[in-house]
């Protein structure tokens, strides 16, 4: 049997056990005590009776006295009562049995003893002790036997059937009455147990309300709280304990949002101060590598690498200044886009700049159309797809495939190559994550920011889409979800 799972069954449970426990003890008790009262009635009525019924069993009448009474001359049934086995043993013989087979006066009835029964009369000690045995045509018995005056030995015996009836008796009235108790306990005491934790369930159902909020991101509404209940009680305590966590939970909630909130608009003025002045580096870069004049090599060398650097650093503060906007909730174009279009597109674009790899195409045979924002979906594709070029090897295939699933628009890029990191995989998608080694011939120094995967993350949640990733060995495949339906 399974033990209950909730409190309120285990209380209940325990409860119908432990007066199962108490009922049975009680029964047990009531049975012993009973058959033992009963016995030794039974045994000082044996004693009082004496040898006197065995002793007038004599065929013969060599004791007339023991005869007065007795109409059949079967035995001296006065004052006997009904049951009353006699007999006379002489060695290892039974000379005379009988039982009483009515009341006072009206005769005895012969018992047929077997060998066994026979066997077990000679082998009781003529010590007047009461002891039991069991007779084959009879039944259960206590006897006494006793020493005769002619050297024989007279048994007497009353049987056990009353005694064990009224035991019996004792046993169903226990069986009923406290069978009768223990459902009625088991419906109470279910309903008392139900009654005395309804706080401790309202407890446990604010605890399943505040599980459900959204706390790992954003504004987060205030937390509802457990109903107040006796702080004396256990379930006061905790529903007060239970209470203050949520307090505590809310202030620290508060607290980051604040912090997140002071972050993300010092990035977006950050990024948006930035872009004049590197703009404005790049341009000199540029206007000093256009000089008509003789330039040394090496500064020609400085002045390719700063606008190189500054054109790298102008896309960076493009990026965070677009996740900056998206961390803000501003929306985005909600028009029909041809997603198939823009894979062709991305592909065309990726062919050029990673000429060293095979790149495939996996599409439906009817155009693909999802809502949203051309430039930022393309954006999504062609860092996917720089992102399977720089990390895979020359000689690398990459496979995109697109299809439409219900009204789910669903868009793989898989490659060959020797897949994420085990330790980089559970935080690709968050910022500034690069991997510990290039996996690309190409990659250079400048090669990645580390914010093209979160870029891809965040379009596609604006989107209402997701984007996932399963990497092994030789296999890695990103896969972005967007609904087709209107958002």
């Amino acid at each position: 049997m399974r033990w209950p799972h909730t409190l309120r069954a285990r209380l209940t449970a325990g409860l119908v056990v432990l007066l199962a426990v108490s009922c049975a003890a009680v029964g047990v008790a009531a049975v012993v005590e009973l058959n033992g009262f009963l016995t030794g009635r039974l045994d000082q009525q044996l004693r009082e009776t004496g040898a006197r019924f065995p002793a007038s069993l004599e065929l013969g009448g060599d004791r007339p006295s023991d005869h007065d009474g007795d109409e059949d001359g079967d035995g001296d049934t006065r004052r006997q009562t009904v049951g009353t086995f006699g007999a006379r043993l002489v060695g290892d013989t039974v000379t005379n049995s009988a039982v009483v087979a009515s009341g006072s006066g009206t005769g005895t009835v012969p018992v047929s003893l077997g060998a066994e029964d026979t066997r077990r009369l000679a082998g009781l000690p003529a010590d007047g002790e009461v002891r039991t045995t069991h007779l084959s045509s009879l039944g259960e018995y206590r006897v006494m036997a006793a020493q005769g005056r002619d050297g024989d030995v007279l048994v007497t015996g009353l049987p056990m059937e009353p005694v064990e009836a009224t035991v019996h008796r004792l046993e169903l009235v226990a069986a009923v009455v406290f069978g009768a108790a223990l459902a009625v306990a088991g419906v109470a005491g279910a309903l008392w147990v139900r009654w005395s934790l309804r706080p401790l369930s309202r407890v446990a159902a604010t605890a399943t309300r505040v599980s459900e909020l959204p706390l790992s991101s954003g504004e987060v509404a205030p937390a509802p709280r457990a109903p107040e209940s006796d702080p004396r009680s256990e379930v006061g305590r905790v529903a007060g304990a239970f209470n203050a966590m949520l307090g505590h939970v809310e202030d620290a909630l508060t607290k980051r949002h604040a912090s997140e909130e002071r972050l993300r608009s010092f990035a977006a003025d950050a990024s948006h101060e930035l872009r004049t002045p590197v703009a404005s580096v790049r341009g000199h870069a540029e206007l000093a590598l256009l000089h008509p004049g003789p330039v040394p090599a090496k500064v020609v060398r400085a002045l390719e690498r700063i606008e190189a650097e500054a054109a790298r650093m102008g896309e960076m503060v493009d990026d965070l200044l677009l996740l900056a906007r998206l961390d803000a909730g501003r929306p985005l174009e909600r028009l029909p886009v041809d997603l198939t279009r823009l894979v062709l597109d991305a592909v065309t674009d990726a062919q050029a700049a990673g000429p060293g790899h095979r790149w495939t195409l996996e599409l439906s045979e009817e155009p693909v159309t999802v809502p949203g924002d051309a430039h930022r979906l393309h954006q999504v594709l062609a860092n996917l797809l720089a992102n399977a070029r720089l990390h895979t090897p020359l000689g690398s295939t990459v496979t995109i495939s697109l299809e439409s699933e219900d009204d789910t628009a669903v868009l793989k890029i898989h490659d060959d190559g020797p897949g994420v990191a085990p330790d980089v995989r559970p935080r690709v998608f968050e910022r500034f994550t690069r991997a510990d080694r290039r996996r690309s011939e190409d990659a250079g120094a400048g090669a990645g920011t580390g914010l093209g995967l979160s870029i891809v993350a965040a379009v596609a949640e604006a989107h209402a889409g997701n984007v996932t990733l399963a990497s092994r060995p030789g296999s890695t495949t990103f896969t972005v979800r967007l609904p087709t339906g209107p958002g």
